[in-house]
């Protein structure tokens, strides 16, 4: 997440759908919620994360040979699950920022043939803060809440959607670089997309959802009031999934991540989730921010629960997902 230097001091002390993995079921209201029977992995869960968040890559920040390691890895994922690049390679060059960086995109097209121009887009930043530049026992910001945890959520939905088809509207996969240094990697890569007539339906960005929130929701939207997306899933998984957090809406996160820059290119539907609470987590931008206090289990079936929801909005026939007037 991009610094919030005013929370510092509060934050120390704090196509054809697979038949076998997709179907519907009734429900009270006239939805039918999304029912998945693909189940996530968490030891698939723990590799990832544990891999993006490990000494090696020395923190990811961008224009380093750590990122450079990051990108490579999530290159090879995509690879390996036959998401296809969307620019010629996957590596998407920012324009913003003084030397060498890369977005990561990769691309699953629909299966529907008019749905598949709209585009639905799953983000979340692989970039971190480095190393820290004074001398102590661990300068390693590895970041595997901020935001490997994100990462290793859209990867998995990513490998879901390659395995089971069940996407009509075709889904942009992105890692952004840039995020710690202004959103600087989404801002470059929608200055990109609107040249191109980018036909954007909603994106769900995610951010920082590798500890769990002691509350009767799983996890919240910036933003909440600005679409009806919140209620929109709640509907789709047929679960308190999203709620209301005060503190997301008097800190103003909607505009301190990447579906900001979306949201501003488009005026659709972008927003992030989160499982960061100012409550739960006491190691934002801190070297223990390591894979080693990140709840597996609770990542895992977040990532499961979110399953059906992205699932509707990669195949309702309208635009159920508005913004709020």
């Amino acid at each position: 997440m991009k610094k919030l230097y005013f929370l510092l001091p509060f934050l120390f002390l704090a196509c054809k759908s697979n038949p076998s993995a997709v179907t519907e079921t009734t429900s009270k209201s006239d939805s039918k919620p999304i029912e998945v029977t693909y189940k996530v992995s968490e030891t698939e869960v723990s590799d990832f994360l544990k891999y993006l968040s490990s000494d090696e890559l020395e923190g990811r920040e961008t224009g380093t040979k750590g990122i450079e390691k990051a990108a490579e890895f999530l290159e090879n994922f995509f690879k390996k699950n036959n998401i296809k690049p969307y620019f010629a390679t996957y590596r998407d060059t920012l324009t913003n920022f003084k030397t060498p960086a890369y977005n990561i995109v990769g691309v699953l097209e629909g299966t529907d043939p008019k749905l598949k121009k709209e585009f639905v887009v799953l983000s979340a930043h692989y970039d971190h803060i480095g190393l820290e530049a004074k001398q102590q026992p661990d300068v390693i910001n590895n970041g595997a809440n901020d935001d490997a945890s994100g990462v290793t959520a859209v990867a998995q939905m990513a490998k879901y959607f390659s395995k089971t088809k069940s996407n009509k509207r075709s889904i942009l996969f992105v890692f952004f670089a840039g995020e710690e240094k202004g959103l600087l990697g989404s801002k470059s890569l929608v200055e990109k997309l609107k040249k191109q007539n980018f036909n954007l339906y909603a994106q769900l960005n995610i951010e920082m959802i590798g500890v769990p929130m002691k509350r009767d929701y799983l996890a919240y939207i910036t933003g909440f009031d600005k679409s009806n997306m919140a209620g929109k899933i709640n509907e789709y998984t047929g679960k308190k999934t999203i709620g209301f957090l005060p503190k997301e809406a008097e800190y103003k996160l909607f505009y301190r991540s990447d579906n900001y820059s979306f949201f501003q290119a488009f005026g659709k539907p972008c927003q992030s989730i989160s499982t960061f609470d100012f409550e739960n987590f006491e190691f934002y931008h801190h070297v223990s921010d390591e894979f080693k206090v990140m709840d597996i289990p609770h990542m895992t079936s977040f990532i499961q629960e979110f399953l059906p929801a992205v699932t509707k909005i990669a195949i309702t026939p309208t635009e159920e997902i508005t913004m709020n007037k």
